[in-house]
């Protein structure tokens, strides 16, 4: 009998059950079906508990992307993580991430997000300091905690609708939306999207969970734990309409996406970079649901995923090439040695840009011609255009150095063909990346967009795409002369290579302070007076009077002729006196 490993079942089940998905959306959307379940655990008097599952179209729609992803990722690592011993391990934590996803996305009610929400943070931290070194484990404690502050939030927004009688949120928020009280819920979820999502000033974990291995940077960044901030959003539109922290998320979202861009550009690291272009599109889809646009988010989201998972999955397969070597620089010319996974690579990264007719063009041309038509001010449509152009600085910017440009004297190649395996999960991605965009725009929108705009804004997105490309070929291609012109600018790179000084501000300036006092609370209290008085001192004191006690004890006739005299000469002077 044929054994099959962990990996191939995982596998089987989660194609499997994205197929019944794609089947039930299609059913659901034609026949504009909401299924609520509510099975009840325990009854107990008057109090009952009970699970609640909510499937319409979205809920359906975004499951199927995300076991479709998860599916590919888990067939990939068979491959990536061969050498592995603790293969097995890594594939439950991964099933235990994807289940944690699908209880989010399935859930109506408060306590079962929670308990999704929870998860993902749980297990993320598991998955970041996968590999035991130092840096996992700050990049995995600077990742739990960030998404904690998330987590307090939802908390807090529990006990708040036990003013309401039920979590079931779905139920309460027309009447949330009248009530005063939906000021202060509508900020709780914003905060805990907000940490989950990664925007300013909770972008700090972000790029340091790329510690995890490749696959689960695929997953993380494309479905799973950055989306689900967006999705909770999303999921609750209704109440978010004409608040005044809508505005402010607006312009936090839209920082985060220029910020984003500028340091992927500053950045030399494969991965960073994808990161970071991950963190300027979830400020891209931040800022569109703050205006009001769900549907557009949602759009955009599920066309993102397609291609960021494709361009981690890439980038997994450049780095074991390079002898686990992350560095851009020291590529160059690898499209001789990889061609599949530079096609891939390369139109996924095409995608990105918003290269017209591929999946990310559809969602990311909609979303700015929305921007373009509506009543917003010249800041925000300044950072659109010239996140958008970075976009595309970036994305050239890696194209010329990995592919472009001549091979490095560094490059250590490890000449060999490429993984079958990897092959055939990457290219199921690569069809999603091609078609999803398309597809899912007959799919959801009803009506199109009636968009009216005049011929300059029209080609607005254009102008900004071909300025991007410009500069991006024009940046690669410096040569060892123009470098030297950047030491002039040394500082102004180092504050945009360091995501504006947000690690320093958000994680070692706020943990500085506790840190510093606990450590001279520590040398003053613990091992100082503390110290003496208690526990050593105590010691001390004993066993200095136990080295007397055992002198006298030796029974020597010289020592009690001693204190003989001793004692009667005391005795004299007291007398004296």
């Amino acid at each position: 009998m044929k054994k099959y490993s962990i990996c191939f079942i995982s596998f089987f089940f989660l194609f499997f059950f994205m197929m019944i998905n794609f089947f039930m959306v299609i059913y659901f959307i034609m026949n504009n079906l909401v299924i609520f379940f509510e099975w009840e655990i325990i009854s107990f008097n008057s109090m009952s508990i009970v699970m609640s599952i909510l499937l319409d179209w979205m809920s359906l729609l975004f499951m199927m992307f995300v076991s479709l992803i998860s599916s590919s990722v888990i067939y990939y690592s068979k491959s990536y993580m061969s050498s592995e011993l603790n293969l097995n391990r890594f594939i439950y934590l991964v099933l235990m991430f994807v289940f944690s996803m699908i209880l989010l996305i399935i859930s109506p009610n408060m306590i079962s997000i929670l308990l999704g929400w929870d998860g993902l943070g749980l297990v993320s931290y598991c998955l970041v300091i996968y590999y035991q070194n130092m840096k996992s484990y700050n990049a995995g404690m600077l990742t739990a905690l960030s998404n904690r502050i998330g987590d307090v939030m939802i908390l807090l927004l529990i006990s708040w609708m036990m003013n309401y009688g039920s979590w079931n949120y779905i139920f309460y928020l027309n009447l949330m939306s009248h009530d005063f009280s939906m000021k202060f819920i509508g900020l709780l979820v914003i905060i805990a999207a907000m940490t989950k999502s990664a925007q300013i000033p909770f972008s700090s974990w972000l790029p340091a969970a790329m510690a995890a291995p490749t696959p689960v940077s695929a997953l993380v960044h494309s479905s799973t734990l950055v989306t689900a901030g967006v999705y909770l959003l999303i999921r609750f539109n209704n109440l978010l309409v004409e608040m005044i922290f809508l505005k402010i998320l607006l312009l936090l979202s839209s920082l985060t996406m220029l910020m984003a861009g500028i340091c992927a550009n500053y950045e030399f690291d494969l991965k960073k970079i994808i990161a970071l272009s991950t963190l300027s599109q979830l400020g891209l889809m931040m800022s569109i649901l703050s205006m009001g646009f769900n549907d557009l988010a949602f759009y955009h989201l599920l066309t993102h995923a397609m291609f960021k998972a494709l361009l981690f999955m890439c980038a997994g397969v450049i780095i074991h090439m390079m002898n686990d070597n992350q560095d851009i620089r020291m590529m160059g010319g690898i499209s001789v040695y990889i061609p599949m996974t530079s096609l891939c690579l390369n139109i996924s990264n095409l995608a990105l840009c918003g290269i017209p007719f591929l999946a990310g063009f559809y969602s990311k041309d909609i979303i700015l011609e929305m921007v373009s038509m509506s009543n917003l001010n010249m800041l925000i449509f300044f950072l659109y255009y010239f996140s958008t152009g970075l976009t595309m600085f970036y994305t050239i910017r890696l194209l010329m150095y990995l592919m472009i440009n001549d091979f490095n004297l560094l490059s250590i190649y490890n000449l060999y063909d490429e993984e079958y395996i990897m092959l055939k999960s990457m290219i199921i991605l690569l069809f999603m990346s091609l078609v999803s965009g398309s597809t899912l725009s007959w799919m959801i929108f009803c009506y199109p967009y009636m968009i009216y705009l005049p011929f300059n804004l029209k080609m607005m997105v254009i102008y900004v795409t071909l300025f991007g490309l410009l500069l991006g070929y024009l940046i690669s291609n410096m040569k060892i002369y123009s470098m030297n012109k950047f030491l002039y600018f040394y500082e102004m790179s180092y504050f945009y290579v360091t995501m504006w000084f947000l690690p320093n501000l958000s994680t070692y300036g706020l943990n500085y302070f506790y840190l510093k006092m606990g450590q001279m609370l520590y040398k003053n209290i613990d091992l100082g007076w503390s110290e003496m008085y208690s526990g050593q001192g105590m010691f001390y004191i004993m066993k200095n009077n136990s080295i007397i006690y055992y002198i006298y004890q030796m029974n020597n006739f010289k020592i009690y002729l001693f204190s003989f005299i001793l004692w009667m000469l005391f005795m004299f002077i007291f007398l004296m006196i």
